[in-house]
């Protein structure tokens, strides 16, 4: 049987008295997309920092590719095929978005100190960037610094820089937020043409736009995976309209 392409086993994380993951059992098949919802508060970007190694569960397992990556730090597991994308972006605001790659691939290469170096000696690598920027849509952008682009587009710049250390996973955290509705539709489209082989992990507040790209969805609440299922699986289920309305009915 194959290794998951991320998994985790009965992982729990605690500050203080309040239990932020509580026994979180999940699996990433590899090549799937997959949702990850659940209202504010729900610990998702707690469970993404324990994906990632910013934070270390106290206990539990979790897993890349079959291997146990648990105690590995956050660049280790991006060297080992991890990668993943913010909630709020994390690009340099007066650089170009072709200046923004760059500096990831550099780092990938080994040409970090070099960074600097003019254009002209990193071909291979310029020739790279401008082929994530036009996967993505945003080729014609390249040359212009990311604050004066829009901000979905400014999202897109950030999965091409995940997808300059090549990963086999990755964690998109709220690509949508703060993204205007006519410009979600670049979002959509983006994640739609991923490269198949890569496994995807959407984590999301908004339900509309998870049920439009993931195959399978799992609700987490209070630190605890509520159900897994498929995005029709997921509609019917009272369980989760609760969780929702009633955040709704309270005004969160």
């Amino acid at each position: 049987m194959n290794a998951m392409a991320l998994e985790t086993v009965s992982v729990s994380k605690r500050f203080g008295a309040l239990t932020v993951a509580q026994d979180i059992d999940f699996a990433l098949a590899k090549g799937a997309r997959h949702g990850l919802i659940g209202p504010n508060g729900a610990g998702k970007t707690t469970f993404i920092n324990l994906l990632t190694g910013v934070l270390r569960p106290d206990h539990g397992t979790v897993r890349l590719d079959g291997e146990d990556v648990t105690r590995a730090s956050p660049e280790a597991r991006c060297r080992r095929g991890l990668a993943r994308t913010f909630q709020i972006n994390q690009l340099f605001p007066s650089l170009t978005a072709l200046e923004n790659v760059l500096l990831s691939l550099t780092e990938r290469a080994g040409r970090a100190w070099h960074c600097l170096a003019p254009l002209g000696r990193h071909t291979d690598l310029v020739d790279e960037a401008m082929m994530l920027l036009a996967n993505l849509g945003v080729a014609d952008l390249a040359a212009r610094p990311v604050q004066e682009i829009a901000y979905g587009q400014q999202r897109l710049v950030e999965i091409a820089i995940a997808l300059a250390s090549r990963p086999r996973v990755l964690l998109l955290d709220e690509p949508a937020a703060g993204v205007p509705g006519a410009e979600s539709r670049l979002i959509l489209d983006a994640i739609e043409a991923l490269d198949p082989d890569i496994a995807v992990l959407v984590i999301e507040h908004d339900m509309d736009f998870v049920f439009r790209i993931a195959q399978r969805i799992s609700v987490l609440v209070a630190g605890a995976i509520l159900v897994e299922g498929t995005p029709e699986e997921i509609a019917r289920d009272a369980a989760v309209r609760e969780v929702y309305l009633g955040e709704n009915r309270h005004g969160r």
